[in-house]
Formats: C-alpha cells, sequence, structure tokens
C-alpha cells in the first residue's frame, strides 16, 4: 500500500512538471518526483526490528537493514539540492529578461 502511496506521489510531481506552463511549478513538480523516489528507495530498505550492521555484528544477516540505499538516497538529496539551485538561479535569469514565468509567452517572445 505504501508503495502504491509512492507512485502516487510521483505521478503528481510528474502531472505538475509536464502540465503546468509556470516555470516555478514546475520546478515544484520536480522537486516532489525527487523525493518520491528518495522515499521510494529507503522504503524497499527499511525492516521491521531492523539493525544497523555496524552497530550489531553478532546479528544475523536477515534482520540487518540494507545501507546502501540509504547512501544513495542521501547522494540523491545533495544532487537534488544543486540541480534545484540551478533551475531557481536559471528561472531568476528568464524572468529579469522576458518579465514572465510563463513558458507560452516565452516561446512566443523568439526572435
Amino acid at each position: 500500500m505504501i508503495y502504491l502511496l509512492c507512485l502516487v506521489l510521483f505521478c503528481v510531481g510528474i502531472y505538475g512538471l509536464l502540465s503546468k506552463r509556470n516555470i516555478i511549478k514546475m520546478i515544484v513538480g520536480l522537486i516532489i518526483a525527487e523525493h518520491a523516489v528518495n522515499l521510494f528507495f529507503i522504503l524497499v530498505a527499511y525492516r521491521r526490528n531492523g539493525r544497523a550492521p555496524i552497530l550489531a555484528p553478532d546479528v544475523a544477516i536477515t534482520q540487518m537493514v540494507d545501507p546502501l540505499p540509504q547512501a544513495l538516497v542521501l547522494t540523491a538529496i545533495v544532487i537534488g539540492l544543486a540541480t534545484t539551485a540551478l533551475l531557481v538561479a536559471l528561472a531568476i535569469r528568464i524572468y529579469g529578461k522576458y518579465g514572465t514565468y510563463d513558458i507560452a509567452k516565452i516561446r512566443e517572445l523568439r526572435g
């Protein structure tokens, strides 16, 4: 059930990315989709009553939490932050040049 909710959150983000004409709303849609993927990775690695491998050397392997998805999500968060900062900087520059965030109006201004 919770994986389905991750899929719904991802679809909401992709819908916001593809259907909106405002650049800021498109960036928010991308952020939502990124967070849905990060949440999915964390949920895949979750185990009920799981233990960290470094803290419990005597615990069976079936009871340990996989640390690889956690490291991937941490890296994805940093990359997502950098990507978001770049997109916001581009949006500010576009607004400064064209005076609008609307993609349709920016396309009309081609010359």
